[in-house]
């Protein structure tokens, strides 16, 4: 039987929004990463069958298929095919998914899968602008509902969202302002320690995440206002950073990386998508883990470690209360909340950071989920190999 095996991950620094990265056109950070890829994974580009890239502002700088723009930016020969594919936040995460859904089909043996944002050189939200994107039939459907402004271009809200998940789990102010500076305190130590060097391809200069705060307190947070409820609790602070970045992964079969003297770091061993209500739009990393786990046959104890995307705080810890997970096994090395969420990128750059962790302390398995517009998430679960 065929399967579907990693045999390289890397990514570029998170660069904070107009810092490090922000000269940098994300068609050329793309091409850059690509050809680190390639370098590390130790293959040669003209076997690669597709490059899969995530990407949620396609609009601009990052429109007319970034993908395929990316392959011919690394010099790769013009043979590579590449596209560009968006499930919101989980763009990347679900570019593997379709990476591992060829190479076990036999569409391909090798394919490249990840994604790339420029928050600060085209804006969140830049390719809905005025366009109303929502038809009548949504706003009728979901009119009425809590949380939903049928008069607004984007009638649904993330941080709307967060503030009901918030509510729903009773997670008080202190609890994600605690969330949060942890988040920072854990990237701090594992980027003084060393801990993400093997994972990052150094960039226009840029050799460090740039989005950790190592002079936040709870005093500090607490002072932050709460822009979706004026009586909520979320933050900018307990709220994902909007960056700069890109990350990639290589993906084949475990005979054709044997086949080519190629390393498999970690199998593919499970992949879902699940949605939800798109209203409070974040739940949907609750369906996707049971989904995850029942389609695997493994508990949750059987997870080493997980990565749930900090898209807020509240997620993840929604996430935890309802799982029963081990906080001690959740973000080890911090999350968006430090380390930032560029988009497009941030399924690859979890992944890439959930497969050095599991290798680095010579765990098993892995499970990463990521809440994404629209009510969806995607959950994958990697076994990693000696």
């Amino acid at each position: 039987m065929r399967d579907a095996v990693i045999v390289a991950a890397v990514r570029t620094p998170v660069g904070r929004r107009k810092g490090g990265l922000a000269q940098r056109h994300p068609v050329d950070l793309s091409g850059e990463l690509l050809g680190a890829l390639a370098a590390r994974g130790g293959f040669d580009p003209v076997a690669v069958d597709d490059v899969i890239w995530g990407c949620v502002g396609q609009v601009g700088e990052q429109s007319n298929n970034v993908g395929r723009s990316a392959v011919l930016a690394a010099g790769w020969p013009e043979s590579v095919a590449g596209t560009t594919v968006d499930r919101q936040c989980g763009s990347s995460q679900q570019a593997v998914h379709f990476a591992a859904a060829a190479v076990i089909s036999g569409q391909a043996d090798l394919v490249v899968a990840g994604g790339v944002e420029s928050m600060t050189r085209v804006p969140m939200g830049a390719n809905v602008a005025d366009q109303q994107p929502f038809g009548a039939d949504i706003r009728a459907r979901y009119r009425g509902a809590d949380g939903f402004d049928s008069d607004a271009v984007v009638p649904f809200n993330q941080g709307v969202g967060a503030e009901m998940i918030a509510a729903r789990w009773r997670l008080p102010r202190t609890q994600l302002d605690e969330f949060a500076l942890g988040s920072h305190q854990r990237a701090a130590a594992a980027q003084d320690q060393g801990e993400f060097a093997a994972e990052i391809a150094p960039v226009a200069g840029v050799t460090d995440d740039e989005g950790i705060r190592r002079d936040s307190s709870l005093a500090k947070l607490g002072e932050l206002a709460t822009p979706f409820d004026p009586k909520g609790v979320v933050t900018a602070g307990s709220a994902s950073q909007i960056s700069d970045g890109a990350a990639a992964l290589a993906i084949t079969t475990s005979d054709w990386a044997l086949a080519h003297g190629l390393r498999p770091l970690a199998r593919i061993h499970t992949a879902v998508v699940a949605a939800d209500d798109p209203v409070i739009m974040l739940t949907a990393v609750l369906p996707a883990t049971a989904k995850a786990l029942q389609r695997s046959g493994l508990r949750l104890s059987d997870i080493d470690v997980y990565e749930v995307n900090e898209a807020f705080a509240p997620v993840p810890l929604a996430w935890l209360a309802e799982t029963g997970g081990d906080p001690a096994r959740l973000n080890p090395r911090g999350g968006a909340i430090a380390l930032g969420h560029p988009l497009g990128a941030s399924g690859a750059r979890l992944m890439t950071t959930l497969l050095h962790y599991l290798r680095d302390h010579e765990l098993r398995y892995g499970l990463q989920t990521m809440c994404e517009g629209g009510g969806m998430a995607n959950a994958t679960i990697l076994e990693r190999l000696d």
